[in-house]
């Protein structure tokens, strides 16, 4: 059976959402998970997973949580490469261009994303849930 880690930082508490969303999909469809809050994330951990799904808002000026999130981030992301990966998170300003920053750095690192970066406004609607299934569903394929 495949593993997957769930690794998210959430302020308001909608990127957490977004993660239960793609936790519960992910285990409707048998896959072995662990969620952690970036902080209880590192390297060590990278061996015992199939798959990666990350989880963080925008912050300030369009960048990712820079406390906890960034470091944990910039840490592991040259180690990915081989691992399919997902990402995900929400805004509440501007236009969601971190998202595709995230995105294009994830590429540059040479990072297996199973799917575009999904950016959620605000909380997460009834349809942005369906689009978390839809995102953990692009995982599972590459499993």
């Amino acid at each position: 059976m495949s593993k997957v880690a769930i690794i998210y930082w959430s302020g308001t508490g909608n990127t957490e959402e977004m993660a239960n969303a793609i936790a519960d999909r992910l285990k409707e469809k048998e896959i072995d998970i662990d969620i952690y809050q970036a902080s209880g994330f590192d390297a060590s951990k990278l061996a015992d997973y199939d798959g990666f799904a990350f989880g963080c808002p925008a912050m300030g000026d369009e960048s990712l949580e820079d406390s906890e999130f960034e470091p944990m981030f910039e840490s592991i992301e040259g180690k990915l490469e081989d691992k399919p990966t997902i990402i995900f998170g929400s805004y509440e300003w501007n236009d969601g261009q971190w998202m595709l920053d995230w995105q294009e750095r994830c590429k540059e690192n040479g990072i297996n994303l199973a799917a575009e970066g999904l950016a959620v406004y605000d909380s997460p609607s009834d349809e942005d849930i369906i689009s978390c299934q839809n995102l953990a569903d692009s995982l599972i394929k590459m499993l």
